[in-house]
Parts: C-alpha cells; sequence; structure tokens
C-alpha cells in the first residue's frame, strides 16, 4: 500500500529523485539510448522551472521524503481567447506508483494552478498506444477530436 502522498511544486533540492522520473519518462517516449535527449535540454528544462520569466511549471508528487510523479505545465496565449490556456505537457509516475492515484492527484493540481492563473482550459496529448493512462484521462477530461500534426524543422 501507497503511503499518503502530498504534491507541490518542485524545489532546487530535488533535482536528484526528479532526474530519474524525467529519464524514465523519456524512455517511455522512445527517447533513451542514442536517441536520448541532448543533456543541454533537461539541464535548460530543470533551470526554467525556476526562472520568473518562464511560463513552464513543475509540480511533483511525494511520499515519505520520496518523488513518486511529475507533471510539467506550460501557459501560453491563443488566438481564441483573452485567458491564457494551460497545456499539461509531461506526467509520469514510477511504476510502483500507479494506480495509486498519484497521476490523477498532479493532473488536479494542475487544474487548480490553471484556475488561480486565469486559464480557460487545461489539455493535453498522449501516444494512441499510452492505453492505460487514457483509461484515468477519460475519466478527467474530454477527447478533443482533433488530430496533431507535426514536421521536424
Amino acid at each position: 500500500m501507497l503511503p499518503s502522498f502530498t504534491v507541490r511544486p518542485v524545489s532546487p533540492s530535488d533535482y536528484e529523485q526528479w532526474l530519474p522520473l524525467w529519464d524514465g519518462y523519456n524512455a517511455f517516449y522512445g527517447r533513451s539510448g542514442t536517441s536520448a535527449l541532448d543533456p543541454e535540454i533537461t539541464r535548460m528544462t530543470w533551470v526554467r522551472f525556476f526562472d520568473a520569466y518562464e511560463p513552464i511549471y513543475a509540480l511533483v508528487a511525494e511520499s515519505e521524503g520520496k518523488l513518486l510523479g511529475l507533471t510539467h505545465y506550460i501557459f501560453h496565449r491563443t488566438t481564441i481567447a483573452i485567458a491564457p490556456i494551460c497545456y499539461l505537457q509531461d506526467l509520469f509516475t514510477m511504476e510502483n506508483a500507479r494506480g495509486k492515484g498519484v497521476a490523477r492527484a498532479l493532473i488536479n493540481a494542475v487544474y487548480g494552478q490553471a484556475k488561480l492563473a486565469g486559464a480557460f482550459r487545461v489539455y493535453w496529448q498522449t501516444h494512441e498506444t499510452n492505453q492505460t493512462a487514457m483509461q484515468v484521462y477519460d475519466k478527467m477530461a474530454e477527447k478533443s477530436g482533433f488530430v496533431v500534426y507535426r514536421m521536424p524543422i
């Protein structure tokens, strides 16, 4: 049984525990080994969480001093509203914390932060093969019906 946990903003002292979560997230999406992110991207991502001029934020779930999960989210402008919109970019939990409400708590915490910021919507995407996570997502949000297109430049 997982002891109770809290969700809180990431702090600079969390780096050593955040990094394995971040690495696990990237490995899940095939960004490991020869396809791994450049370490400079990881370094800059971490730095941005603590830069007041950056619109990117991080929350972590913690139990008994151990990090169980992370989420990163970004506020940005949109052409369809005056209020900002919140993009939940990354969400990952340790394998032993899955099915215990950690992901749901992290998503709800992003909802809370978005509401505080005056955002009118939170949205995210996942890979179509991520069926386990989609079981949670389907209970917490509605599918938009949009398909994502992208072109590396």
